[in-house]
């Protein structure tokens, strides 16, 4: 018997999917439900693509939200609370976490980085989730519209032969 521990790999599961309930994207780590339930079957290279878009998503919504966060501070933070990262995380990434943080534990918003006020972070938190959510949906929306749009072009073209 081996005494090896192991570090389990890093997965953007936020511990409390909604995909178990029929969403399609999960309320948690926003990965769509088919990523969830094959996350575990794909390469190194798919879980890549996976991490990028939603690191993407991340970017887009926070860097606007917290325009005084220093982000060096911000990743020092979130380094200091053990908090494990991918070596190529985006600012976003870091910044959401640090903002999970101090959604949990308010008293931790001075020394964050992210530049607000302790009072500010619910608030802020709660117009984060809307936010990302909706841009995690209309992300959702898009794929499987392309790939309607993929399939009848392939059966059109199946039947004109």
């Amino acid at each position: 018997m081996s005494n090896d521990r192991r570090i389990p790999a890093l997965t953007p599961c936020a511990g409390r999917c909604s995909t178990v309930f029929g969403d399609h994207v999960c309320r948690g780590c926003r990965r769509f439900d088919h990523e969830v339930i094959q996350w575990n079957t794909y390469t190194p290279a798919q879980q890549h693509a996976v991490w990028k878009r939603l690191d993407i998503q991340l970017d887009q919504i926070l860097i606007p939200m917290l325009p005084n966060a220093d982000a060096r501070h911000v990743e020092g933070f979130v380094l200091s609370k053990r908090v494990r990262l991918m070596q190529d995380a985006s600012i976003g990434r870091k910044l959401y976490h640090a903002l999970k943080i101090c959604e949990k534990h308010r008293q931790f918003a001075e020394e964050s980085g992210l530049g607000i006020p302790q009072k500010q972070v619910k608030p802020l938190w709660d117009e984060f989730e809307r936010r990302i959510l909706a841009l995690a949906k209309a992300s959702y929306e898009l794929a499987w519209l392309r790939a309607d749009g993929i399939h009848h072009s392939l059966v059109q073209m199946i039947l004109e032969d």
